[in-house]
């Protein structure tokens, strides 16, 4: 019996181990991957207060280390059900069933597909969601990236100094990201050389190529026009999608699918908690993510205090 079960080893999850160690709760986490999330895909980090410039996977070992060193049990394996409703919570998975007075859920999120015809069919053969993870397998080549948040904008960064050159496809006529961000690539996209084609208000409509990607045929979404692209590769990067699919029919969720929480974490089932990506809220960042980790153990501590024994 665990004090407390931690599902996710990203942020959210490894600073939850951390404050909850350091309280003499018994916990374990499980993690289906590897341990840091998105955060361990990261090239550079440069908005985490103490670094001026650290990659992810160096800062997720700093946090895994930091937690292994407390005494954090992990354990590699898929979540199958959770049946969570009671006051013993019971997760179970691959490696068996696990048995705990809590549980914090710190899923994060997965990359959004385009839904394009043939698009599994690419995948690793020219399509790719992870610009860091599979960059250099195009050095000096030609890519598109699809999306116009911040992955999208420091995808494009990443690659330049990678890649040939790069399409820049985006939906709408104007970026939702970080303004420094995004002023990196106009100076970028104005240089008389420059790699970077920015192409808006379109999207990706269909995909080519023999054995692998090839081309790309893209949609002008204001007059209609058809235009195909010969690329090597293709990032998509349009956003992410919440880990929940398994808990829609027991946690309240918002219309997207995120964890509805109050501040404290808690969710509308006592003694089941959630922290970072997958949870309901405004901004998606290391930082916050490590915040919310930080509450969620606070909380949880308290909840445990208050139980019968």
């Amino acid at each position: 019996m665990y004090d407390l079960i931690i599902i996710g080893a990203g942020p959210a999850g490894l600073t939850a181990s951390i404050y909850a160690l350091r309280a003499r709760k018994k916990v374990l986490m499980l993690e289906r991957m590897i341990p840091g999330g998105q955060m361990a895909m990261t090239n550079n980090i440069e908005n985490y207060p103490g670094f001026d410039k650290i990659t992810g996977m160096d800062l997720t070992t700093k946090m895994l280390e930091q937690a292994v060193k407390l005494g954090l049990e992990i354990t590699y394996t898929d979540v199958l059900e959770y049946d969570i409703t009671d006051t013993i919570k019971k997760v179970r998975t691959h490696n068996g069933t696990f048995e705990a007075k809590t549980v914090l859920l710190c899923l994060g999120a997965f990359a959004k597909q385009l839904e394009v015809e043939n698009e599994q069919k690419y995948l690793g053969k020219g399509i790719s969601y992870c610009a860091t993870c599979d960059g250099n397998f195009f050095k000096d080549k030609t890519v598109a990236i699809v999306g116009g948040g911040n992955t999208s904008i420091k995808d494009v960064l990443y690659l330049y100094d990678i890649v040939k050159k790069i399409y820049l496809i985006h939906r709408r006529d104007t970026f939702r990201c970080e303004e420094s961000a995004l002023d990196k690539v106009k100076i970028l996209s104005e240089k008389s050389d420059s790699k970077i084609n920015i192409i808006l208000n379109s999207i990706v409509t269909g995909l080519k190529g023999d054995g692998k990607l090839e081309s790309i045929v893209i949609e002008n979404k204001e007059n209609k026009a058809i235009s195909e692209l010969n690329v090597d590769g293709l990032f998509v990067a349009i956003g992410r999608k919440p880990d929940t699919d398994l808990l829609k029919d027991i946690l309240e969720l918002d219309s997207l699918g995120y964890i509805k929480t109050d501040e404290d974490m808690k969710t509308n089932i006592a003694g089941v908690f959630a922290a970072g990506d997958v949870r309901h809220k405004t901004l998606r960042q290391i930082i916050t993510a490590c915040a919310d980790g930080a509450i969620a153990s606070i909380s949880i501590n308290n909840y445990i205090s208050t139980m019968k024994n």
